[in-house]
């Protein structure tokens, strides 16, 4: 996360310093919630390697993984409550339920695991953050001293994994004792990756195969019209009610299916809470939101952190894809939170809002050292805003690969409201054989001097009589 972001994160930084564990600053980021929380009564302490010997030796029992209270349902987690004989836990809330579990196991168990994605502060120490929450902060978050963070060259968005103890006396937070994983890899593996600024981008050359079974027509289409690459950089051009969520989500589970070792992360910015539950019931993968009813603050926090935890998974020469719905409320929360420029381009837009939109935006490619980082965000049209369609045309152009989905088709109830002709990939020759570049393109001049619905009302059509793109591309050659 860069400095301005954090840069009112602890209006005190120099008088009060958080505890080791206890206290994550006064004054929370701009934007956040506040933690309604007492200031520090010490300052922060570092663990010591005599402290962890010590600590790894006096533990015993069965580990209590916090990872699996945070998966609990909160009728679970109020099961386990009485069963740890925790009184007045009722009213809590889910964060605070499992801060009070986790001090009644610690005291059966003697010892915790714990993971998280780590948020540094500007103070230099951090917290690890749970994507169960979205990465609010929260009474369950565990302490990374900077010794720590300095040690294995920690960053924020790596995904860490260790041995947590108990907060002491005084104390209001769990504290990471041995760092055991970062980013499934082990900490030596850590120290010595290259930053992501500093690989090199190439063309995506590796395609996601999105076809899954014959009735999901919508990701045969995009396999035949305009394929993924990894490391592409998609645009969903949308009008409302046009089924943009539900390809999403289609989109999500095909890759789950096909590429079960891929990363998916579906961002949701400024979205209902409705479609945040029915997203993350339906996704084989991470959903991580900021709904309507957070400020803008909130919903840039959310981003970068997915960003950033997207990075340092593409430095371990993972595939990460992020589904981010939607760039153009995204850009809306940058507009609001920037300062002012003196510059306003039409529909209100300050000329310095954009940028870093434009760079999360941007950090989609394909790494020529291994690995890649993919992003489709949806960009809304045709709302009635004229802040929207600027926004659409600074992004315009910026990505390699578009699908536009047309209202009219929605209204004539075709499924999917899929643009054919308009929608394309851009040096899809690297991506798809020779043979079946020419039968896509010979299928685009039949479909192209017709009218949008009547082309994808044709193809669709077409397409349920055969099971695969394969035997349609085959059945093409016939004719």
């Amino acid at each position: 996360m860069s400095n301005g972001d954090n840069r009112n994160q602890n209006k005190m930084r120099g008088k009060k310093k958080a505890s080791g564990g206890r206290q994550q600053g006064k004054s929370q980021q701009r934007g956040r919630r506040p933690m309604n929380m007492p200031p520090p009564q010490r300052p922060p302490i570092e663990i010591s390697d005599a402290e962890i010997e010590e600590m790894m030796q006096t533990t015993g029992g069965p580990e209590v993984a916090i990872g699996d209270l945070k998966a609990m349902s909160m009728q679970e987690l109020l099961d386990l409550a009485r069963e740890l004989n925790i009184e007045e836990c009722s009213g809590l809330k889910k964060q605070d339920l499992i801060f009070k579990v986790l001090q009644a196991s610690i005291l059966k168990t003697g010892s915790l695991y714990g993971e998280g994605t780590l948020e540094i502060l500007p103070d230099g120490f951090g917290f690890l953050r749970s994507a169960d929450y979205s990465y609010l902060p929260g009474p369950d978050d565990i302490y990374v001293s900077p010794s720590q963070i300095r040690k294995f060259a920690l960053r924020t968005g790596d995904t860490i994994q260790g041995h947590v103890r108990p907060p002491k006396e005084g104390e209001r937070y769990f504290a990471l004792l041995k760092v055991e994983a970062v980013n499934q890899e082990t900490p030596d593996v850590a120290r010595q990756r290259i930053i992501f600024d500093n690989l090199t981008p190439l063309h995506p050359d590796e395609r996601f195969r999105l076809e899954t079974t014959q009735d999901e027509v919508a990701m045969r289409i995009m396999d035949l019209i305009c394929p993924i690459g990894k490391g592409q950089r998609g645009l969903i051009v949308a009008a409302p009610f046009t089924g943009k969520t539900v390809l999403l989500q289609k989109m999500a589970n095909s890759i789950a299916t096909n590429h079960p070792d891929v990363s998916v992360i579906v961002l949701l910015i400024d979205e209902r809470p409705e479609e945040v539950t029915d997203m993350s019931r339906s996704v084989k993968g991470e959903v991580i939101a900021s709904t309507f009813d957070e400020p803008p603050e909130r919903h840039v926090q959310v981003a970068e952190m997915v960003l950033e935890k997207a990075k340092r998974l593409v430095e371990h020469k993972r595939d990460v894809v992020i589904l981010l719905d939607s760039i153009t409320r995204l850009a809306r929360a940058y507009n609001v939170i920037v300062p002012a420029s003196g510059k306003v381009l039409s529909g209100g837009v300050d000329a310095n809002a954009l940028q870093r939109p434009k760079r999360f935006f941007g950090a989609a490619r394909n790494i020529e050292e291994g690995g890649s980082l993919t992003i489709v965000a949806t960009a809304l049209v045709e709302t009635g805003s004229r802040m929207d369609d600027v926004i659409f045309e600074e992004f315009k152009g910026t990505g390699n690969m578009e699908i536009h989905l047309d209202r009219r088709l929605m209204e004539k109830r075709i499924f999917p409201a899929m643009d054919v002709v308009k929608s394309r990939t851009r040096k899809e020759e690297l991506l798809v054989t020779q043979e079946e570049l020419q039968r896509v393109w010979l299928l685009l001049r039949v479909l192209s001097p017709l009218e949008t619905a009547e082309a994808t009302e044709l193809l669709v059509g077409k397409l349920k009589k055969t099971k695969t793109n394969h035997e349609f591309l085959s059945m093409m050659q016939k004719m």
